[in-house]
């Protein structure tokens, strides 16, 4: 019990701690702990923080447990890589207490990445770069063939992988023919084997190919996430389903593939349908068939019948009698329209030679001279009129001009003086001995300036 207890005479009093005591004395029993002081540990990174002041803030976990973690700036700048969440991490550190919130983390002072973090980073960086080429694009996956004839089959000839996909096969759709294509799926020489066998098939007529297998550990697994598999898969002329290991694992050749089944076996039901279902379904169809056609063979033997009780083909001769009373009534309106047009037309001709104009036809013209001579003296009137409109508008103008003329004032004594013919308008413009020349109502002078008052 943390608190501290009194005896006073029989009676005890307890003294109590607060919370900052008490976490203050749990961190105090960490850190006198040397085993604590220096712990080795390996686990997997989550909720990874990188502060804006360089420290780590993340968790470290395995199948079971967690601990919280913490990396200061000073230990962070000395890793060479960058920590995210899903990796394998190797950390040796202290374990202590923070006091503000009473959990106890591990201060890391070291990190490296664990032999699968390795690959991890490895898978990301493929996948990263294959993704930025389109290798992944959906535009090139292609479509599975909803009934096909021959299946390829590329992985190891013995193990769970094969026998689950061909009595998959055999069960669902055995009229499709399986072809193997046996293949290394892991360790040495397996990223060859499969790129070969890839290869290989491309010369079979097959209708799809599923690659892949089972189950098994990163690297169990990892062939199927090499480059020049990737490659292979996505060069295949014949559409591609993956099929490696269980749902819960992702390789390359998923994200490249035409399609990603979750295992080997559901590998084979999406490239097989099911016979049974097929047959419900041609049954289905079969009877839909019978059905419109039997309705069809119905409608046209109705049709028939009806043709048969047909009032024309009882009484044949009553269609042509309907005919030919219609080709009278075209005859009579045809001839009565003829005959109608032509009296019309010899009308207008009566009107024509009837015409005063062909009768008479001087008078048209003498008419037309006399309209002319009307025309004529009617011009002569309005050019005249015009003229004498112009002339008194004129001679107003001339009036005005007359009267606005400055030479008018000199016939009344005045005289206009200039100099280099420039109007002198005040003596302050002349100065003494200037040439000047006034002009007068009748004549100029020319004379020279002698005094100036």
């Amino acid at each position: 019990m943390f608190g501290i207890i009194i005896n006073n005479g029989g009676s005890m009093d307890i003294k109590y701690y607060s919370i900052t005591a008490l976490n203050r004395a749990i961190k105090n029993m960490f850190d006198s702990k040397p085993e604590l002081q220096r712990v080795y540990i390996k686990g997997e990174i989550s909720n990874f923080k990188h502060h804006s002041r360089g420290h780590f803030y993340f968790t470290l976990k395995d199948e079971n447990s967690r601990i919280a973690a913490v990396m200061f700036a000073s230990s962070a700048s000395k890793i060479n890589f960058e920590p995210e969440d899903g990796m394998k991490v190797l950390v040796s550190g202290r374990v202590t207490v923070y006091e503000a919130t009473g959990g106890y983390q591990i201060y890391v002072d070291e990190m490296a990445i664990d032999g699968i973090g390795n690959l991890y980073l490895e898978f990301e960086k493929l996948k990263k770069k294959l993704e930025a080429e389109g290798l992944f694009d959906s535009s090139h996956k292609r479509p599975i063939p909803k009934y096909p004839r021959r299946i390829g089959i590329i992985t190891a000839p013995t193990g769970a992988a094969i026998r689950d996909i061909l009595s998959t096969i055999k069960r669902r759709y055995p009229i499709c023919e399986t072809i193997l294509f046996p293949a290394l799926v892991q360790g040495v020489g397996a990223k060859e084997s499969i790129v070969e066998q890839l290869t290989r098939a491309q010369d079979f007529d097959l209708d799809v190919i599923i690659c892949g297998r089972g189950g098994g550990s990163i690297e169990d697994l990892w062939a199927f996430n090499e480059e020049i598999v990737a490659r292979a898969i996505y060069a295949s002329n014949i559409p591609v389903i993956s099929a490696v290991g269980h749902e819960i694992d992702f390789t390359i050749a998923d994200f490249v593939a035409d399609l990603r089944a979750p295992t080997p076996t559901g590998a084979a039901e999406m490239a097989v349908p099911n016979l049974y279902d097929l047959e419900t379904l041609i049954n289905q169809y079969r009877i839909r068939l019978n059905e419109n056609i039997k309705n069809i063979i119905i409608f046209n033997q109705k049709r028939i019948d009806n043709i048969k009780n047909s009032y024309v083909l009882k009484n044949p001769l009553s269609l042509y009698e309907v005919k030919e009373q219609k080709l009278d009534n075209l005859i009579d309106r045809t001839n009565n329209y003829i005959i109608s047009y032509l009296r019309n037309c010899c009308i207008r001709l009566d009107n024509v030679k009837n015409a005063y104009v062909l009768k008479n036809p001087l008078g048209a013209y003498e008419s037309k001279i006399e309209k002319l001579s009307s025309l004529k003296t009617l011009l002569n009137k309005e050019i005249n009129n015009i003229l004498k409109n112009i002339n008194n508008e004129y001679n107003l103008c001339l009036e005005k001009l007359n009267l606005l003329n400055p030479l008018n004032v000199l016939s009344k004594g005045y005289s206009l003086v200039t100099i280099d013919g420039v109007v002198v308008k005040s003596s302050k413009d002349l100065k003494l001995n200037d040439e000047i020349n006034i002009k007068m109502h009748e004549g100029n002078i020319n004379a020279v300036v002698k005094e100036i008052k």
